[in-house]
């Protein structure tokens, strides 16, 4: 074999690898400043389905478990430069369905977590965790990793605190998140973010959870308090971000989280964000009105009414799947939704409005008006289909009887393809169409 033949080989190997690593969606880009976000089930996720299914089927099984998500919702009292990072949509029992990657640690040890704008801390599983996954953050493999005691500020900011009444010691805390519970201890460490590092970063390091929605990689607290990702990365983001989540059936990051003013779109709708002293980690809009096609829907305005003192009102979600509205504001959408559309009508999971998939040229478009701007579902964002697809449905539902909650929820199927923009300065929140599948 001669020298020319052998330089020839050579090169065309390393033209292969070369390419065929640069065209791997899932590969992670070392100086890409987007965070992408994923579903949890997608290819480039490290959670396995529980079993091959249709979609439909795997969405109809997600909706099934926004009743707990609704109700964790409903007891939550009391609490200068752009980074992306991507986002994947996925799933996993009664949490928020979008997964960003992120690094923990020094060296950074690699962690899928669980996107949520409606919860401040930050969690992750540490080695040694009853009840966790294998995959585990390991504290002793960090250098930058320590306890914090029950003196520092940070431990009398974590819900459900647990302390010694005289002298110090370890902070620990327990929690309850959408029908589960945990125990952790409230420690430090860096976060990695894309290409961002938050030194002294202050999460819950689980040691055993209780039941099977607890992320089994962590989770990412987005919320409004003063352990969310915004407050304790001071001044670096300005209290903005946004994301643009997928659509279920993407598989792979296509979405994004980004963080910081820089990068953020210029021309887009804005509506007032809102805040409720007894509910400060979630993130309230001014629900004025809903149309289905072009009737606006009658409804008493004390069902949309933002009210600090009772928590009524509507809120922007992550975590929950399908949009939930008070019984009453949903009956009288889907009774206006019906009567445009032809019969007979059959439930399916949690949803009460399905019909023949023939008839969905006849489905009018839901409009949600909020104060400054309407947001017009396509219906994408406002249908899904049976595993068949014989059938369509409305994919909206009430919220469940048996949850005491006063909340209409903007949840994420409604969301998908969308820029949402969150600007806590300024108390506003952007809406503008972007296909990020």
């Amino acid at each position: 074999m001669n020298f020319k033949f052998i330089t020839a080989l050579i090169l065309i190997s390393l033209i292969y690898l070369t390419t065929s690593t640069s065209l791997d969606p899932c590969s992670s880009q070392p100086d890409d400043l987007d965070l992408n976000v994923i579903p949890i089930y997608s290819k480039c996720s490290p959670f396995n389905p529980p079993k091959p299914d249709s979609w439909a089927n795997t969405l109809i099984n997600m909706a099934s478990k926004d009743p707990a998500r609704v109700k964790y919702l409903s007891t939550l009292v009391g609490q200068k430069t752009v980074t992306s990072t991507p986002i994947a949509s996925g799933q996993a029992f009664n949490i928020g369905n979008y997964i960003v990657r992120v690094k923990m640690g020094t060296p950074g040890q690699l962690l899928f977590m669980v996107l949520d704008t409606s919860t401040d801390e930050a969690f992750v599983p540490c080695l040694g965790c009853l009840g966790c996954s294998t995959t585990t953050f390991l504290p002793n493999a960090s250098t930058s990793y320590g306890p914090l005691e029950c003196s520092v500020p940070q431990c009398g900011q974590a819900r459900g605190l647990s302390c010694p009444v005289e002298g110090t010691g370890t902070c620990s805390f327990n929690q309850s998140y959408a029908g589960s519970s945990f125990s952790a201890t409230l420690v430090q460490d860096s976060l990695r973010l894309a290409t961002d590092v938050i030194p002294n970063y202050s999460f819950g390091c689980i040691n055993a959870i209780s039941g099977g929605s607890i992320p089994a990689q962590g989770l990412l607290g987005l919320g409004r308090g003063p352990l969310s990702l915004l407050s304790q990365s001071g001044t670096q983001y300005s209290g903005v971000f946004s994301y643009c989540l997928p659509s279920f059936k993407s598989n792979y990051f296509s979405g994004s989280l980004k963080l910081g003013p820089m990068g953020q779109p210029k021309n887009i709708r804005r509506t007032p964000l809102l805040r409720n002293p007894h509910r400060p980690s979630l993130y309230y809009v001014n629900l004025t009105g809903i149309s289905v096609g072009h009737v606006l829907v009658s409804v008493p305005k004390e069902y949309l009414a933002f009210e600090t003192t009772t928590g009524c009102g509507t809120v922007i979600d992550s975590g929950t799947v399908i949009t939930r509205f008070v019984e009453p504001v949903y009956n009288a959408v889907r009774d206006e939704f019906r009567k445009q559309v032809t019969g007979p009508f059959s439930s399916l999971g949690a949803f009460d409005t399905c019909f023949v998939k023939n008839y969905e040229t006849l489905a009018p478009t839901v409009t949600l008006h909020l104060e400054g701007l309407d947001l017009k579902l396509p219906l994408e964002n406002s249908l899904i289909h049976s595993s068949s697809g014989t059938l369509a449905c409305l994919a909206m539902a009430a919220t469940p009887n048996n949850v005491n909650s006063v909340l209409n929820v903007i949840a994420n199927l409604q969301q998908q393809n969308l820029r949402i923009l969150f600007d806590t300065v300024n108390n506003k929140v952007g809406i503008a169409r972007e296909l990020c599948n």
